[in-house]
Protein backbone atom coordinates (compact mmCIF):
# COMPACT_ATOMS: atom_id res chain seq x y z
CA UNK A 1 0.00 0.00 0.00
CA UNK A 2 0.94 3.75 -0.59
CA UNK A 3 2.95 5.43 2.38
CA UNK A 4 1.96 8.79 2.77
CA UNK A 5 4.77 10.93 3.85
CA UNK A 6 4.34 13.28 6.80
CA UNK A 7 5.30 15.74 4.33
CA UNK A 8 3.62 15.89 1.48
CA UNK A 9 2.48 13.15 -1.03
CA UNK A 10 4.28 11.39 -3.10
CA UNK A 11 5.16 13.74 -6.33
CA UNK A 12 4.11 11.34 -9.13
CA UNK A 13 0.63 12.10 -7.73
CA UNK A 14 -0.94 15.20 -8.50
CA UNK A 15 -3.18 17.49 -6.32
CA UNK A 16 -5.92 16.01 -7.97
CA UNK A 17 -5.35 12.34 -6.57
CA UNK A 18 -5.13 13.88 -3.01
CA UNK A 19 -8.73 13.03 -2.67
CA UNK A 20 -9.07 10.14 -4.11
CA UNK A 21 -6.02 8.53 -1.80
CA UNK A 22 -6.81 10.15 1.32
CA UNK A 23 -10.28 8.48 0.77
CA UNK A 24 -8.99 5.00 0.47
CA UNK A 25 -6.57 5.42 2.70
CA UNK A 26 -9.71 6.27 5.13
CA UNK A 27 -11.69 3.67 3.98
CA UNK A 28 -9.24 1.41 4.84
CA UNK A 29 -8.67 2.31 8.54
CA UNK A 30 -12.52 2.41 8.56
CA UNK A 31 -13.07 -1.44 7.75
CA UNK A 32 -9.99 -1.95 10.34
CA UNK A 33 -11.50 -0.13 13.27
CA UNK A 34 -14.98 -1.24 12.70
CA UNK A 35 -14.71 -4.46 14.66
CA UNK A 36 -13.29 -2.73 17.75
CA UNK A 37 -15.70 0.58 17.56
CA UNK A 38 -19.00 -2.01 17.46
CA UNK A 39 -16.91 -4.07 20.60
CA UNK A 40 -17.20 -1.25 22.20
CA UNK A 41 -20.85 -0.79 21.91
CA UNK A 42 -20.52 2.38 19.53
CA UNK A 43 -20.64 3.09 15.91
CA UNK A 44 -17.87 4.64 13.69
CA UNK A 45 -19.11 7.60 12.75
CA UNK A 46 -16.06 9.11 10.40
CA UNK A 47 -12.46 8.61 10.04
CA UNK A 48 -10.35 11.34 8.73
CA UNK A 49 -6.54 11.66 7.82
CA UNK A 50 -6.17 15.59 7.73
CA UNK A 51 -2.90 17.13 7.98
CA UNK A 52 -2.70 20.29 10.69
CA UNK A 53 0.28 23.27 10.70
CA UNK A 54 2.34 20.42 9.78
CA UNK A 55 1.13 17.10 11.61
CA UNK A 56 -0.85 14.09 10.56
CA UNK A 57 -3.65 13.35 12.17
CA UNK A 58 -6.18 10.24 12.31
CA UNK A 59 -9.41 10.83 13.93
CA UNK A 60 -11.80 8.33 14.79
CA UNK A 61 -15.44 9.45 15.37
CA UNK A 62 -17.59 7.36 16.96
CA UNK A 63 -21.39 7.69 18.46
CA UNK A 64 -23.67 5.60 20.59
CA UNK A 65 -27.01 6.13 21.62
CA UNK A 66 -27.05 8.01 25.20
CA UNK A 67 -23.68 9.65 24.04
CA UNK A 68 -20.12 8.69 24.01
CA UNK A 69 -17.87 8.69 27.38
CA UNK A 70 -14.26 8.98 27.52
CA UNK A 71 -14.29 5.39 28.53
CA UNK A 72 -15.65 4.10 25.40
CA UNK A 73 -12.97 6.60 23.46
CA UNK A 74 -10.06 4.78 25.61
CA UNK A 75 -11.58 1.67 25.25
CA UNK A 76 -11.68 1.81 21.30
CA UNK A 77 -8.06 3.40 21.19
CA UNK A 78 -6.49 0.78 23.32
CA UNK A 79 -8.12 -2.15 20.88
CA UNK A 80 -7.57 0.10 17.49
CA UNK A 81 -3.51 1.14 18.76
CA UNK A 82 -2.30 -2.48 18.40
CA UNK A 83 -4.31 -3.51 14.77
CA UNK A 84 -3.17 0.06 13.12
CA UNK A 85 0.31 -1.06 14.36
CA UNK A 86 0.09 -4.47 12.76
CA UNK A 87 -1.73 -3.28 9.58
CA UNK A 88 0.61 -0.44 9.76
CA UNK A 89 -1.74 1.36 6.92
CA UNK A 90 0.12 4.77 7.89
CA UNK A 91 3.72 3.90 7.81
CA UNK A 92 4.63 7.49 8.81
CA UNK A 93 4.44 8.84 11.88
CA UNK A 94 0.68 10.39 12.87
CA UNK A 95 -1.33 11.35 15.98
CA UNK A 96 -4.25 9.37 16.58
CA UNK A 97 -7.19 9.99 17.95
CA UNK A 98 -10.55 8.34 19.15
CA UNK A 99 -13.57 10.90 19.65
CA UNK A 100 -17.07 11.30 19.81
CA UNK A 101 -18.71 12.49 16.88
CA UNK A 102 -20.22 15.66 18.44
CA UNK A 103 -23.55 17.28 18.89
CA UNK A 104 -22.16 19.62 16.01
CA UNK A 105 -21.48 16.34 13.70
CA UNK A 106 -20.60 16.95 10.00
CA UNK A 107 -23.27 15.23 7.77
CA UNK A 108 -21.56 13.52 4.54
CA UNK A 109 -22.97 10.61 3.31
CA UNK A 110 -26.47 9.47 2.53
CA UNK A 111 -27.43 7.68 5.01
CA UNK A 112 -26.53 11.04 7.66
CA UNK A 113 -29.02 12.57 6.00
CA UNK A 114 -31.30 9.96 6.53
CA UNK A 115 -30.98 9.63 10.27
CA UNK A 116 -30.83 13.46 10.81
CA UNK A 117 -33.57 13.93 8.91
CA UNK A 118 -35.93 16.80 10.58
CA UNK A 119 -32.85 18.05 12.59
CA UNK A 120 -31.81 21.58 12.25
CA UNK A 121 -29.04 21.76 10.37
CA UNK A 122 -25.98 24.22 9.25
CA UNK A 123 -24.95 25.03 5.68
CA UNK A 124 -21.99 26.47 4.96
CA UNK A 125 -21.65 27.18 1.48
CA UNK A 126 -18.69 28.35 -1.20
CA UNK A 127 -19.65 31.15 -2.52
CA UNK A 128 -22.45 33.49 -0.71
CA UNK A 129 -25.72 33.14 -1.90
CA UNK A 130 -27.96 36.67 -1.31
CA UNK A 131 -25.17 37.96 0.87
CA UNK A 132 -24.41 34.98 3.29
CA UNK A 133 -22.59 31.96 3.10
CA UNK A 134 -23.99 30.36 6.00
CA UNK A 135 -27.47 29.33 5.94
CA UNK A 136 -29.11 27.49 9.22
CA UNK A 137 -32.86 25.55 8.92
CA UNK A 138 -34.26 22.19 9.45
CA UNK A 139 -33.19 19.58 7.09
CA UNK A 140 -36.09 18.56 4.02
CA UNK A 141 -34.14 16.85 1.93
CA UNK A 142 -31.56 15.40 0.78
CA UNK A 143 -30.96 13.98 -2.72
CA UNK A 144 -27.41 13.13 -4.87
CA UNK A 145 -25.61 15.60 -2.43
CA UNK A 146 -28.29 18.23 -3.34
CA UNK A 147 -29.55 19.24 -0.05
CA UNK A 148 -32.51 21.59 0.99
CA UNK A 149 -33.49 23.03 4.31
CA UNK A 150 -36.56 24.96 5.24
CA UNK A 151 -36.05 28.18 7.06
CA UNK A 152 -37.23 29.62 9.61
CA UNK A 153 -39.75 31.76 7.61
CA UNK A 154 -41.13 28.51 5.93
CA UNK A 155 -39.61 29.35 2.59
CA UNK A 156 -37.47 26.06 1.10
CA UNK A 157 -33.86 26.69 -0.19
CA UNK A 158 -32.00 23.96 -2.06
CA UNK A 159 -27.96 23.80 -2.09
CA UNK A 160 -26.61 22.11 -4.79
CA UNK A 161 -23.45 19.30 -4.18
CA UNK A 162 -21.00 21.49 -5.78
CA UNK A 163 -22.27 24.51 -3.71
CA UNK A 164 -21.70 23.22 -0.48
CA UNK A 165 -18.74 23.37 1.81
CA UNK A 166 -20.19 21.65 4.74
CA UNK A 167 -23.45 20.68 6.43
CA UNK A 168 -23.23 20.07 10.23
CA UNK A 169 -25.78 19.37 12.91
CA UNK A 170 -26.92 22.72 14.41
CA UNK A 171 -26.80 22.78 18.30
CA UNK A 172 -28.94 25.78 19.56
CA UNK A 173 -27.44 27.09 22.97
CA UNK A 174 -30.82 27.72 25.59
CA UNK A 175 -34.08 27.20 24.84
Amino acid sequence: MLGLKSGSLPTLFCEISEGSILSKLTDRIAELAAPAVEAAGCRLWDVEYVREAGTWYLRVFVDKDGGVSIDDCEAISRALDPILDREDPIPDSYVFEVGSAGADRELKRGRDFDEFMGHDVEVRLYQPQDGSKRFVGTLAGYDSGAVSILLPDKSTRRFEKNQIAQVRLAVSIGG
